[in-house]
């Protein structure tokens, strides 16, 4: 039988309305799993576990009179520290935030809260968000739980690390580069980049005065061990007051009617072999399984200026956490119409193909680099030494046009590390990609909790 603890989120609320299951006994398992695993990972860096479990047992007392405040009544969740948490030190992954405790929730946080969730922690990240490693000089690295000697990704690697050794019921990623990408993939579980702007980013920390904007491209999204997961808690995230409520598509009734591109090599970002031949696996699967599949398919872009324009693009939303002025703002205004023009050429793509799926990373999980900075690093790719900022491309192209991207887990490569991969739609096909990675990760397995979770 699964852990409970291992049980998607879904499964635990079910537990705690029948009955079956205590808030306090959930917060109790997870608060045990912890202390007890997590010394060797370093995802959870701050923790409220007394209070935590109070609020638990107001929970139940709650729910023995039927008196349940939401869907998520009684569960308890870790929350990346780059979000503002009420009453609870909120430090962005920066020194100069280190002892900064917050009088407010993020938006989204306080929405999770109204549906009845409990914040117990929080989980480890790189200064600002700004890596694809997660360590800082707060806190220190957060491990890979199926390598130690890697990275869990980044920036939402301890928030990733910590679903996949069920520390808690589920996460929120932020992801303006991959930040919600790269960990669900480099840690095999289950990851949605929503379309940009569908969930309110207020109360992010990427500088000393955040939370009050919301970045360009900058998005939140839920990171869980469960494809139901991913659906059910993006209706409770997102925006739902005026001035604007997102429309979001329904899922397809029909997967096989879908026509998916594939996409899943090119010369402006090489792919590894060993991520190349595992996402043809995913494919040929798909292809088995009725859904037709062109590997042919490609918008009509160049994808390495949609990368640079899109990093380019991302360092001009973080330059308030880097000290720099920029330039000024009709050169972001010009950039911003190629970046429209770029998103057009996208939507007319998705006139003809309902989904397309790409790489996350040219590269499996790879070890701990923290010497040098994003600019000086190399990664090695089929025997030959490229630059550390490659690794953003895939992602970067994506973001930078707003569009939805759902990483399912797909199995181990050759390496025994995950690797997964992203199913992009159409800007507000959210429910779309989720649906068709929920079939991806049913035909390759599924979450599969790393053996130091077990």
């Amino acid at each position: 039988m699964t852990e409970i603890g291992l049980l998607s989120t879904i499964e635990q609320a079910e537990l705690i309305r029948r009955g079956d299951l205590s808030s306090r006994e959930l917060t109790e398992h997870f608060v045990e799993r912890i202390e007890r695993l997590d010394p060797e990972i370093n995802a959870v860096v701050t923790r409220d576990f007394e209070v935590a479990l109070n609020e638990a047992d107001v929970a139940d007392e709650q729910g023995q009179k039927g008196e349940f405040i939401g869907a998520l009544h009684g569960i308890p969740i870790t929350v990346k520290d780059a979000l503002e948490t009420r009453n609870l030190r909120s430090t962005g992954g920066a020194i100069e935030l280190r002892d900064n405790v917050p009088d407010r929730d993020a938006a989204v946080v306080a929405s999770l809260r109204r549906e009845g969730a409990i914040v117990m922690g929080k989980t480890n990240l790189p200064r600002w968000s700004g890596d694809i490693q997660s360590y800082n000089e707060i806190f220190g690295t957060t491990n890979n739980p199926w390598n130690l000697s890697c990275g869990p990704g980044g920036s939402s690697g301890g928030a990733a690390a910590a679903v996949a050794m069920g520390f808690t019921s589920f996460e929120i990623g932020t992801d303006i580069g991959g930040s919600i990408r790269f960990p669900a993939a480099f840690n095999g579980i289950w990851g949605h980049k929503p379309s940009f702007g569908v969930i309110p980013t207020t109360g992010y920390l990427d500088h000393t005065q955040g939370g009050l904007n919301e970045a360009d491209i900058n998005v939140f999204g839920p990171l869980t061990r469960s494809s139901t997961d991913l659906g059910f808690l993006l209706d409770i995230m997102k925006r739902n007051s005026p001035p604007w409520i997102p429309q979001l598509q329904d899922a397809p009734a029909d997967l096989a009617k879908l026509k998916v591109g594939a996409w899943l090599d090119d010369g402006f970002c090489p792919v590894d072999q060993e991520v190349q031949a595992h996402l043809e696996k995913v494919v040929n699967e798909l292809e088995n399984d009725g859904i037709a599949i062109d590997r042919s398919a490609r918008p009509e872009i160049d994808p390495e200026e949609a990368a640079m324009l899109g990093l380019w693009l991302v360092q001009r939303a973080i330059s308030q956490s880097t000290d720099s002025d920029g330039p000024g703002h009709r050169i972001w205004l010009d950039r911003h119409v190629r970046r429209e023009e770029i998103r057009l050429k996208w939507a007319k793509f998705f006139d003809d193909y309902d989904a397309i799926i790409l790489p996350v990373c040219f590269v499996p999980p790879f070890e701990h680099q923290q010497d040098g900075d994003f600019a000086s690093r190399t990664l090695t790719c089929n025997g030959q030494t490229r630059n550390y900022v490659d690794v953003v491309k895939w992602t970067t192209m994506i973001g930078m046009a707003y569009l939805p991207s759902t990483v399912p887990p797909t199995g181990l490569g050759t390496s025994g590390l995950p690797i997964g991969c992203q199913v992009v739609g159409a800007y507000g096909s959210d429910k779309l990609t989720i649906s068709l990675a929920g079939r991806i990760g049913e035909l390759m397995g599924d979450y599969q909790p790393p053996p130091r979770a077990q």
